[in-house]
């Protein structure tokens, strides 16, 4: 998971900065859409609008769980409701339920004007960081 704007994996989703990272489960997060993310007529494609929401709700379960943990998306369901264009985009992820390992989550996109442009819900495993980072090493290394 991200640290902040400064990792390449939030450079290339065009992350701007970490609102708010709330202990009680809730995260905000600001993107900056880019021209060179859209396909036909302008519009953002919907891996990056599905990575947006999936990174506030990852952001909201750390701020929840603490740094030690390493959210795992189980299972993820976007919906798009309107095309989301260049400029600032605000995602906010939420606990819906928390579990001690299995946890459900929601979140939404927003534009400027606080009009939601998409939603999704994910049931995430929140998995031990050390041995994440641990087996990621391993895989390098063979």
């Amino acid at each position: 998971m991200s640290e902040g704007a400064n990792d390449p994996l939030s450079q290339s989703l065009g992350l701007e900065r970490i609102v708010s990272m709330d202990p009680s489960g809730k995260a905000t997060l600001h993107y900056r859409a880019r021209p060179e993310m859209c396909h036909s007529g302008g519009v953002v494609q919907g891996g990056f609008v599905t990575g947006w929401i999936d990174a506030a709700m990852a952001h909201a379960a750390i701020a929840a769980n603490g740094h030690d943990v390493t959210p795992m998306t189980l299972e993820l369901k976007v919906s798009f409701f309107a095309p989301v264009r260049p400029g600032l985009v605000i995602a906010e992820g939420w606990v819906e339920r928390a579990g001690r390992k299995t946890c459900f989550y929601e979140g939404h996109l927003k534009d400027e004007n606080g009009t939601v442009l998409a939603k999704a819900s994910t049931t995430m495993l929140l998995a031990d960081r050390s041995r994440v980072e641990a087996a990621a090493k391993a895989a390098v290394a063979s």
